[in-house]
């Protein structure tokens, strides 16, 4: 298996995400965390829209209506996604993002992936799924261990 889309793929979106994570621990905080998050969606929403027609002829009135649910439910995920990474960012320390990111494996891969896609999980999955269990709980020891 050829992994090195996979591998530049995940590695783009763990530079966006660091870049996201950044702008929100190092913006200013106001009282209402959705100042931020408005400004950051309205970003992104203009580079998505910009960048569209290089991956062909968007259109928008057949994928609402063959995929405007699926888009909803998505829009929500990300809506979650964006107000917790806000609140998480603001409120604690930047490198609780490793809860999420493992947390991240275990909902994706496993109740997307494995439960409701039914995608084959072999030896090898189990055993980084139970090392991303037994990094929850080094990190959570190591938080303990750091406060004392």
């Amino acid at each position: 298996m050829n992994m090195f889309g996979p591998l530049a793929f995940a590695l783009i979106a763990a530079i966006g995400n660091a870049m996201f994570a950044a702008g929100q621990k190092k913006a200013f905080q106001f009282d209402n965390p959705f100042t931020f998050i408005a400004l950051a969606v309205i970003v992104c929403a203009f580079l998505t829209v910009l960048s569209a027609p290089l991956f062909g002829q968007p259109n928008y009135s057949l994928a609402i209506k063959q995929n405007g649910h699926w888009a909803v439910f998505s829009g929500v995920g990300l809506f979650l996604t964006y107000l917790v990474f806000n609140l998480l960012y603001s409120q604690y320390v930047a490198s609780n993002y490793i809860l999420y990111a493992v947390l991240s494996i275990i909902t994706t891969s496993v109740i997307v992936g494995v439960v409701i896609f039914k995608e084959t999980f072999n030896i090898y999955h189990w055993l980084a799924l139970l090392s991303s269990i037994i990094t929850i709980a080094l990190f959570t020891l190591g938080n303990g261990i750091a406060k004392v």
